[in-house]
């Protein structure tokens, strides 16, 4: 998956209460705590371009849909575990190609439809038919679905995927009422604890607590505001005039120090399974000659990067996966930072200086501050990058969706996303018999220790290749009101659970 006004919930009976005061007469503090009962105002950098996760990629549709408005079989939690939802439990053959859920009974949909196995069916089998355009739809068309009664499903893999159960708590794999299916990209219908309720394009998207759902005392939050503000001087001022409660994955770190020493705030820094990558179009000339490639790898300094995207919050890497990660190797000796190289690697491809090359720059600061710098790194080897700006659904339609782009810089959020490179028609336009056979025998690995040893050679044939240039693991900064509990203290997919979170 890839990563992208003031709201007041006060309600009649909170002003009735204040006879003497009007709204604009409230002190900023007042107004907040008149809010901070049962209302939350979120902030996030990129506004959606749908609702629908199971439509498009882009982890902006779950930061406002998943485990709020649409529910999985499994959850992710916080610290990376999985754990049980729409499903109560599951057993796991021997062999790990099959798997059975028992699924929780007594669940609706917010339209009054059931939720039973052939929901499960329905949507697996829809994520994985010919006109699906799921962006995990290689995860179901490994998946064979078996409805045993209303409340037994089997699933039976083709391949062993070892992460089956991580990848069913994502956002592609939610449930959906087959009635609902033509509408969710604008007004969303699952099984979570929040409804929809409205959206103004290009301001706010508004959730209430849904008096249906199975728990009725699992929200405390009965409102929930998602406000969009992409740049960093606007995010900072939104935080500390208190039109915002909560700000995951700020842009903020050069104005940490007000939130740090303001005793209304909380800082937390996040760890992520992110990685910020310089995407390159393989398939176009010529780029498609692995030296080319190379070349831009050894022209761009990582550490000088995160500098100049991140203030320096981040680690280096050198293929498409993190630190932490099971199996990681470092690969950052692979294409090392060597300008004098890159020039070499050029002549050697009969590359004739200057080569004009696009340079695709979503909204995200980390995007549009580290483009202008690689851009400036790129010009040592006589590389001219044309740099084109474009909103958030310009770059899901036309980059990722039309290929139409040499570079661009984006963050891709996603734990276990390696198998994007084993798919010729992705938005890179990767493709290797060498890395196919290394991912195929790293998911049907016998035991862990196999396994990890093939996701090494995995890693280290990305980076030959240098399919994309890898810049670094991002650390992530959340800005909250110090009243909030319940916050991920780690990013291991991008979700906000407003069940979650409370005041106090």
């Amino acid at each position: 998956m890839i990563h992208r006004r003031t709201l007041l919930a006060t309600g009649a009976a909170s002003l009735a209460q204040l006879p003497l005061l009007t709204p604009l007469a409230l002190p900023l503090n007042a107004l907040a705590q008149s809010r901070r009962k049962d209302t939350l105002v979120l902030a996030l950098t990129l506004e959606p371009s749908g609702l629908d996760p199971t439509a498009k990629a882009g982890a902006e549709i779950a930061e406002v849909v998943l485990y709020n408005v649409f529910e999985t079989l499994t959850k992710i939690n916080g610290d990376g575990s999985v754990t049980p939802l729409l499903a109560e439990r599951w057993e796991i053959s021997p062999d790990l190609r099959t798997v059975t859920f028992q699924l929780r009974r007594g669940v609706k949909f917010h339209n009054g439809e059931p939720f039973d196995a052939q929901a499960v069916k329905y949507s697996f089998d829809r994520a994985a038919s010919t006109d699906s355009t799921n962006k995990d739809k290689r995860t179901f068309t490994n998946l064979r679905t078996q409805v045993i009664d209303s409340h037994t499903v089997v699933l039976i893999t083709q391949e062993i995927e070892p992460d089956l159960l991580f990848l069913l708590g994502q956002a592609s794999a939610i449930i959906v009422e087959p009635k609902t299916v033509e509408t969710n990209a604008t007004k969303p219908v699952g099984t979570g604890p929040y409804r929809f309720d409205s959206w103004a394009k290009g301001s706010t998207i508004g959730l209430v607590k849904w008096d249906g759902f199975r728990e009725p005392e699992a929200a405390q939050i009965r409102k929930v505001t998602f406000r969009f503000i992409s740049e960093p001087a606007a995010q900072v001022a939104a935080l500390l005039s208190n039109d915002v409660d909560l700000f995951p994955h700020a842009s903020v770190s050069r104005s940490l120090p007000q939130f740090q020493n303001d005793k209304r705030f909380q800082v937390l820094f996040n760890a992520s399974r992110g990685k910020v990558i310089l995407a390159i179009n393989n398939k176009r000339k010529p780029l498609d000659d692995v030296r080319v490639r190379r070349a831009i790898s050894a022209a761009i300094d990582r550490k000088a990067v995160i500098d100049a995207a991140s203030d320096g919050r981040g680690v280096p890497i050198g293929s498409h996966y993190v630190p932490g990660a099971p199996g990681y190797i470092d690969t950052t000796g692979i294409n090392p930072y060597d300008v004098e190289k890159a020039k070499r690697l050029l002549a050697e491809a009969g590359v004739k200086t200057p080569l004009e090359l696009s340079l695709v720059l979503p909204p995200p600061p980390y995007a549009r501050q580290g483009g202008e710098f690689i851009a400036a790194q790129l010009a040592k080897i006589g590389i001219v990058a044309k740099i084109q700006n474009v909103e958030w659904a310009q770059w899901i339609s036309g980059t990722y969706g039309n290929k139409n782009y040499d570079l661009s810089v984006i963050l891709h959020v996603e734990p276990f996303d390696l198998v994007n490179y084993t798919k010729p028609d992705y938005y890179w336009g990767y493709q290797s018999p060498r890395f196919d056979k290394a991912f195929s025998q790293a998911r049907n690995a016998p035991t862990a220790a196999e396994r990890n040893k093939y996701l090494g050679e995995a890693q280290r044939v990305l980076a030959e290749d240098a399919a994309n240039v890898f810049l670094y693991q991002p650390q992530l900064i959340t800005v909250a009101a110090r009243g909030l509990r319940g916050l991920w203290k780690d990013a291991p997919i991008f979700a906000n659970d407003i069940a979650a979170i409370r005041w106090g």
